[in-house]
């Protein structure tokens, strides 16, 4: 991924757009992480533990791929750091699942990339205003879809914050993930990733006096669908475009997981049903993130500018 430039007043990681390679993998990797609701909400095994076993399961099925290439200490650095960054947004986003619905809890971490911009705007970057009124747009979607029951009832309210905090750190996991891929493999990078998040993982089961073995068939055919669902096809195919296109423009891509998790929420009718406004609400998400996308590319004047200094 290209590097911000100080100088040019262009910052290039925001403004790259998605090849037609890369929209497939986003495509899979939204039909991958919308599975991951429904199946955390029928899946009874303890927090910790499913989230130590479906990391280890994803680095042991890049691990071979992995080590084809060599490491460098500066990503590996960056790969810890989101390990262990999603190793807590998991921790928010799996009581998200438990406590609140299903399409209250997704449509509330999809906040991920109003976080990411605000990170990126912190760090340095530029976020055009459109871009945020994209933003909004989208967000607005998403409430539409989701239907959000913004009660009082205090499990809800729990899994409501636990949804946003997850939002935040999904953010950040996202910008350590483009950072660590700047100098490494994705394969690489998802191995490191992936074991160091099921080893925060592990202390905290263990510690809690979690079971950890001893499920039943149900609960590992669940953690199963996870994996290959969730994990390798879901994380996976997001941390693969990260080495070309932005982190702000990826997490607003996971807008379209609300959608997803509603209808497969309403085919196991688990928690809530999705509401009757999903068509007009997936128009506005789409609306929304291609006016970001639009409005972060730098135009003619600005590449040339770039190109001269």
């Amino acid at each position: 991924m290209a590097s911000t430039s100080g100088q040019s007043g262009v910052n290039t990681a925001i403004t790259d757009m998605p090849g037609k390679s890369d929209l497939v993998r986003l495509g899979v990797g939204i039909l991958g992480i919308g599975s991951s609701g429904p199946l955390i909400a029928l899946s009874t095994m303890p927090i910790p533990t499913l989230i130590f076993w479906r990391n280890l399961g994803g680095a042991i099925a890049t691990a071979p791929f992995a080590m084809k290439h060599s490491l460098d200490r500066r990503g590996a650095k960056w790969s810890i750091a989101a390990g262990v960054l999603l190793a807590l947004h998991f921790i928010g986003f799996f009581l998200a699942m438990r406590m609140t619905s299903v399409a209250a809890g997704t449509a509330l971490v999809a906040l991920q990339p109003i976080f990411a911009s605000i990170f990126i705007k912190v760090t340095g970057g530029h976020i055009p205003s459109k871009a945020w009124l994209g933003m909004a747009i989208s967000f607005l979607g998403v409430l539409l879809i989701s239907g959000i029951d913004f009660s009082l009832d205090r499990r809800s309210f729990l899994g409501d914050l636990a949804a946003i905090i997850s939002a935040a750190l999904a953010a950040l996991y996202v910008m350590c993930g483009s950072k660590a891929q700047e100098t490494l493999e994705t394969t690489s990078y998802t191995s490191i990733c992936y074991a160091i998040c099921a080893l925060t993982a592990l202390p905290i089961a263990i510690i809690g006096g979690y079971q950890i073995v001893g499920f039943t068939a149900h609960e590992w055919w669940i953690l199963l669908g996870l994996i290959a669902g969730a994990q390798i096809l879901g994380h996976s195919m997001f941390n693969s475009v990260l080495k070309r296109v932005s982190p702000a423009v990826v997490s607003l891509i996971v807008f379209f997981e609300v959608p997803v998790a509603a209808i497969l929420a309403k085919i196991f009718t688990i928690g809530n049903q999705p509401s009757g406004l999903i068509i007009p609400g997936v128009a506005l998400i789409l609306g929304g993130c291609t006016m970001v996308v639009l409005r972060t590319r730098p135009n003619k004047g600005e590449v040339e500018a770039q190109v001269n200094e």
